[in-house]
């Protein structure tokens, strides 16, 4: 059967386009669908987005040929500090301190606004000649046929493909089309998301906050200029969602502290609504999920899009093996190795955070006792602080070969 394209990915945001590329590089043909308009988020202004990206994600995104790009806009992480604390008090006196010098490789990861990851993302597919471009487009229906799968789009257009990649999210329409139904809860949390410019330097420093009513993490961007990802109740987050720049400041200053000297806002704000979204199966026949749409996560580690790049680079290796040895790449023991490869690792990762959120999100005495014991002891003993720096740079499991910063 002929193929419009070896494979087809539903969703632009930076998964799909980092997989395109990924499958491209190694002469595989992608149809890429995307909903938004072509440079909608590739902007000159900052709206406020930015990502905390793992030295293994940075390897992929150089193995992929965009990193060389981004190295000027990308602001290293050196340090991560993490301590409990409450509003106006100051952090705990028991408390972790991350050093990337303690790795055998620095720094421990990197900031990168979306604007400029987004438009990397764009430019190198619109260079690839493997890469078909779909924008302002939706995946309306699919089916599977003889050899190969066929996709409705919204423009009333028919493509078929030897494998549908879902890349479109939590509510992903190709996981509910094939059949995938989800499993999770709500955190009865939202998160405030905005970027501040302080007087002080960050020093490349990364700082999360863990408070009663959610945690805090203040992550540094070029400049003096650092991330916000703020998490409140869903009653406190309506509130101060409600206030205007000022006052939104005046709620912020107290938990934000005064380390970094007078703070104020450097761009939009937003919120969204936290919660823990698991597809019960990463593949279907001629289907596979990457990122939200396999795995949403709460963004207390900064994980999110991490977790979806591992996804990419597994995925990217098993179906380009398959390609070479003459399998067919949408075949079910093909899906099957990306799923046996990932969906442990990725759902114990997701479960971890969420226990850590629910250990934390609480003012219980008992509870604060044993978590400030716990850091203590992590802090106290190198091993075991180098193995929690070496998981959050994502260099801990066995790595897929553009994890490792190796071309597939």
């Amino acid at each position: 059967m002929k193929h419009d394209s070896d494979v087809i990915i539903a969703g632009g945001g930076l998964n799909g386009p980092a997989l395109a590329l990924a499958l491209a590089s190694a002469g595989l043909s992608v149809t890429l669908v995307d909903a938004a308009p072509a440079r909608q988020r590739a902007t000159d202004t900052f709206d406020g987005r930015a990502y905390a990206l793992a030295i293994a994600s940075q390897k992929l995104l150089r193995a992929i040929g965009v990193w060389d790009g981004l190295a000027e806009q990308a602001q290293p992480m050196m340090e991560v500090k993490a301590a409990d604390g409450h509003a106006g008090e100051g952090a705990a006196p028991f408390f972790l301190h991350f050093d990337a010098r303690e790795l055998d490789q620095a720094p421990v990861g990197y900031m990168l606004e979306d604007r400029y990851l987004y438009r990397a993302f764009l430019d190198a597919m619109e260079a690839s000649d493997k890469i078909t471009l779909l924008h302002e487009t939706q995946v309306t229906g699919q089916q599977v046929v003889p050899g190969g799968v066929e996709v409705s789009l919204s423009t009333g257009k028919t493509l078929t493909a030897k494998l549908l990649i879902g890349a479109d999210g939590r509510r992903s329409g190709v996981a509910e089309r094939a059949g995938i139904t989800r499993e999770g809860w709500g955190y009865g949390q939202t998160a405030l998301v905005a970027a501040v410019e302080h007087e002080k330097p960050h020093n490349g420093i990364a700082q999360q906050f863990f408070m009663p009513t959610g945690p805090l993490a203040i992550l540094p961007l070029k400049g003096n200029r650092s991330s916000i990802v703020w998490s409140e109740t869903e009653e406190n987050a309506k509130t101060i969602s409600a206030l205007d720049d000022e006052a939104f400041l005046a709620v912020l200053r107290p938990r934000f502290g005064d380390f970094l000297g007078e703070i104020k806002l450097a761009g939009p704000r937003f919120s969204y609504p936290l919660n823990l979204t698991l597809a019960k199966a990463y593949v279907a026949p001629r289907v596979a999920l990457v990122g939200d749409a396999a795995h949403g996560v709460h963004p207390i580690a900064g994980q999110g899009l991490n977790l979806g790049l591992r996804d990419v680079a597994a995925l990217a290796e098993i179906v380009v093996e398959a390609m070479r040895r003459g399998e067919d790449i949408g075949a079910e023991d093909v899906l099957e190795r990306y799923q046996g490869w990932r969906r442990f690792d990725s759902t114990s990762l997701a479960l971890g955070m969420d226990t850590v959120n629910k250990l934390f999100s609480n003012d219980n005495p008992l509870l604060k006792a044993g978590r400030d014991l716990g850091m203590g002891l992590v802090q106290a003993i190198p091993g075991l602080r180098r193995g929690f720096m070496q998981q959050a740079a994502g260099l801990s499991g066995p790595l897929p070969r553009l994890l490792q910063g190796r071309a597939l």
